[in-house]
This record gives C-alpha cells, structure tokens and sequence, in this order.
C-alpha cells in the first residue's frame, strides 16, 4: 500500500515537471520526462511493485539470496583452485631408492645432436655447420646498432 503510494507521488511530481518544461517550450524534452514518469504508475498497474514488495520483505527470499550467494563463492573458489592446480607440474611420486640417481630411460647428452646425412662416412671432409657463436653474430649486430 505504501509503495503504491509513493509511485504515485512520484508519477504525479514526474508530470508537474513534464508540464512545466512543456510551457517552456521544450517538447521533446516534456515528453520524456512524462513517458518517465508514467513508468512507476505502470508498474503498480502491472503488480511488479506488489511482487517485489512481497519478495523483498520475505526472510525466506533473503535465505534464498544468501545461499545462491555461498553457492557462487563455492564455484569461483573451486574454479581458482582448479586453475591454480593446472599451473603447476604435477608431483611424480617416485620410490625413495631412486631418489639421487639418474633415471633409467635417460637419453645420451648427444642423442638430441643431428645425425650425419646418408653416404657422410669416412672420405671428403664436409663443411661443418657453424658454431652458435656465429649464428648469432647478425643478432649482436642488430642489438649493437640499436644501443641494447
């Protein structure tokens, strides 16, 4: 009862105003102001304003609201857990006694190195690849140039 009264109040004042600016001679504004102020009217009209008064004075519809709250807070936490969890490497449990020693698929410190291409055996010497210090002799250069 109450807030239907006060959206009528305020429907009314909304009006006196569209009134006023009307008698200035700014109509398109007027008008706006009336179409804004027929809004609350419409929503007593509607019963919007008698449900939402309903709801919001209800203890139980505020329990609903706090649980769907702890609800959220439940899913963004797991969520960050979860997303915290995959950063990470997981921990591969191994056995005491192979703590300390190398693993036994370990592969040759030259087994990544490219192999030789077919027919390279004994016989001519071929031109080697250069060595790293050199592939990166452009690079310097650029940096050099640019003062890094």
């Amino acid at each position: 009862m109450l807030a239907e009264t006060i959206c009528a109040a305020v429907s009314a004042a909304g009006l006196g105003i569209a009134a006023v600016t009307a008698y200035r001679r700014r109509f398109l504004a007027a008008a706006r102001i009336a179409a804004y102020a027929l809004v609350p009217v419409a929503l007593v009209l509607t019963g919007v304003v008698e449900w939402v008064s309903g709801m919001v004075f209800k203890p139980s519809v505020w329990i609903g609201f706090g649980l769907l709250g702890l609800a959220w807070a439940l899913f963004l936490a797991t969520r960050a857990v979860e997303r915290r969890a995959l950063g990470r490497p997981a921990k591969a449990k191994e056995p005491k006694a192979a703590r300390g020693r190398p693993a036994r698929g370990a592969v040759a410190p030259d087994a990544s190195a490219p192999s030789l291409a077919a027919g390279s055996g004994p016989g001519p010497t071929r031109e080697r690849p250069a060595a790293p210090a050199d592939d990166f002799s452009d690079i310097e250069a650029i940096l050099k140039k640019h003062g890094i």
